[in-house]
């Protein structure tokens, strides 16, 4: 946080004349920068030359927002006097005598508020006025620090909720161990870097929290770390604090509070309260609509990964509704409608319910050399149906 000090010294009662134009014939140069009585840059007012002990303005350069200024004058000793915006016609607010440009060198003059020189000059007023912005200024440089600091563990955590993903994981697990690890090793091995992933996010989520807790994205992120340590009642406390910081916000952001409810919907599933996830993850798709398809389509992986077939086909039916076109919801409807196949005998075909074979049918439709194309391929070959589909046998699998 910058503030301008709004200080004068009556140093002059005589008005100050307009700067004349750059001047013709041989030049010198002169920059420096501007720090005004707090320790800031200044960044806004005028650095003006004078040859007439302040009488009028010769030369005058703007100061740019980052305190600088420069500019070109005729050789000669100078007055160099700073004005700031609002200091009235008559008056300066600092100068320096004796300053020289010299033809073909750069002269460096800083304007430097802060010397005690400067300060010693200020009434008892302007000085009580200095130091109540100075303690601003540190208490909102101390908020500035803890915001940086924040945000580069943000970003660390969400470069670690990234690799404990099941995919990323399972990957760096087979990378670690090998070709030749066993199945068992690679799942303990992944198990192992998603556990050191997520209490390292929550490690520093509950630091974070600690020093910023109205900051909702910090719950969340809090919330996955603690869901997938499973630890249910923590990570339901802190998706709640999401949704409750964003309802009393005045702009909401519909994708954190949808992440939340889906949070909420995950660890219900989870636990076997499907009521209770249903509910969450219909919140989810309600306050974030155009990512319906895709809570949905989360909620039916989450239930077939618990082995709820009735809730998978249910939220796959859903995600469905929500957007016809995306594949994955209609391999999850067939996968949850076929554990209620049965088996002929007598032909050795597996018995479809009802819908399944169409649903299958419309995956590959949408997915033809989608990654699971080859599976259902193979289960409507075994029923019998005929593929009715572009897909191709030897193709490389894409999701």
């Amino acid at each position: 946080m910058k503030r301008n000090l709004s200080l004068w010294l009556g140093l002059l009662a005589f008005a100050i004349a307009p700067a004349l134009a750059q001047t013709a014939g041989p030049v010198g140069k002169i920059h420096g920068h501007v720090t005004n009585p707090t320790g800031f840059s200044a960044g806004s007012g005028t650095i003006s030359l004078s040859s007439d002990e302040g009488k009028s303005a010769k030369y005058t350069f703007q100061v740019s927002a980052n305190g600088d200024y420069a500019g070109e004058a005729a050789p000669g000793t100078y007055l160099l006097f700073y004005r700031q915006p609002d200091t009235p016609a008559d008056k300066m607010v600092d100068s320096f005598e004796n300053v020289k440009v010299v033809v073909g060198q750069d002269t460096l003059q800083d304007v430097d508020m802060s010397r005690k020189e400067f300060l010693d000059k200020l009434t008892p007023e302007q000085k009580k006025q200095l130091e109540d912005i100075k303690k601003k200024n540190s208490a909102a440089m101390a908020a500035n620090e803890v915001i940086k600091g924040i945000n580069a563990d943000l970003r660390l955590a969400t470069q670690d909720l990234k690799d404990a993903d099941e995919t990323n994981s399972r990957a760096t697990a087979q990378q670690a161990l090998g070709a030749s690890a066993t199945r068992a090793d690679i799942d303990a091995k992944e198990s192992e870097i998603r556990t050191t992933k997520y209490t390292e996010v929550e490690t520093l989520m509950l630091k974070d929290t600690a020093a910023k807790a109205d900051a909702s994205i910090l719950w969340a992120d809090l919330g996955q770390a603690q869901l997938g340590l499973k630890k249910y009642d923590d990570a339901e406390a802190s998706f709640k604090k999401v949704l409750a910081i964003e309802e009393a916000s005045k702009k909401p952001n519909p994708q954190t509070q949808g992440a939340a409810d889906a949070g909420l919907g995950e660890l219900y599933a989870r636990q076997g309260k499907v009521a209770e996830a249903n509910a969450a993850f219909d919140a989810a798709a309600k306050v974030d609509s155009t990512r319906a398809n895709f809570y949905y389509r989360n909620e039916s992986v989450i239930f077939s990964q618990v082995g709820n077939g009735d809730a998978q086909l249910a939220a796959a039916e859903q995600a469905i509704t929500a957007d016809p076109n995306q594949p994955l919801p209609y391999y999850l409807k067939g996968q949850a409608m076929i554990q209620k196949a049965t088996f002929d005998a007598k032909t050795h075909k597996i018995i479809l319910p009802a819908g399944c074979a169409d649903a299958y049918q419309k995956y590959l439709e949408l997915a033809p050399d989608g990654s699971l194309a080859a599976e259902v391929k193979g289960i409507l070959e075994q029923a019998g149906q005929t593929i009715n589909s572009s897909f191709k046998a030897g193709k490389p699998a894409k999701k």
